[in-house]
């Protein structure tokens, strides 16, 4: 796992409505579950496969062709940090979802470099989740997974796959990367679900 020099925080004076456990950053910390994926955007595809087996793919100027809009949100990190009002740009995951015919109540969410994280499908629909790729008015760098990323704030932020390339839609909750080494299936900060059992 890498993380940046800037990793420990150090708490805000201000009172601040922060999840049990959390301590706010102003840094960006980088931690990764692995190497760095290099994704050019002239490379760079997103896949949401139903059931059918029949995957429908969207290329970088496709999405960007799509509705996109700035979103700020706060992010929580299982490893106690939490930054407040991060602004990002991109397209929700409700409108790729619209071409999508699927029954299933999962999604296994797939990046380059082979992690993958599980969610309900309840939690990237109705404006809850967006494939993002500018990060504070910046395309988003590769090391905070550029050129696109997931971002599900709600949940830990071990949700928000990196480096995002594609969805499979499950009609069973899986693990993933993480969830298979012992995190918390769903990952809610608001009920600190940091590790199994939680």
């Amino acid at each position: 796992m890498t993380i940046s020099r800037g990793f420990v925080g150090h708490r805000d004076p201000r009172d601040v409505d922060l999840p049990p456990g959390q301590h706010l950053t102003h840094d960006f910390p980088v931690l990764t579950a692995g190497p760095t994926q290099l994704v050019s955007k002239d490379s760079w595809t997103f896949t949401i496969t139903p059931e059918s087996g029949d995957p429908i793919r969207w290329s970088w100027a496709d999405m960007m062709a799509l509705p996109a809009e700035e979103f700020n949100v706060d992010i929580h990190c299982v490893t106690r940090w939490s930054k407040l009002g991060t602004t990002w740009r991109g397209v929700s995951l409700d409108t790729f979802f619209e071409d999508v015919e699927s029954y299933y109540d999962y999604a296994m969410v797939h990046s380059y470099g082979g992690y993958t994280t599980n969610l309900p499908l309840e939690d990237l629909l109705d404006g809850k989740a967006w494939v993002a790729f500018e990060y504070d008015g910046e395309d988003i760098s590769a090391e905070h997974g550029g050129p696109a990323r997931l971002v599900v704030p709600h949940l830990y932020f071990w949700k928000s796959a990196k480096w995002l390339s594609g969805i499979t839609m499950q009609r069973f909750d899986e693990p993933g990367f993480w969830e298979t080494l012992g995190y918390h299936t769903y990952g809610d900060p608001w009920r600190e679900e940091r590790h199994h059992g939680d």
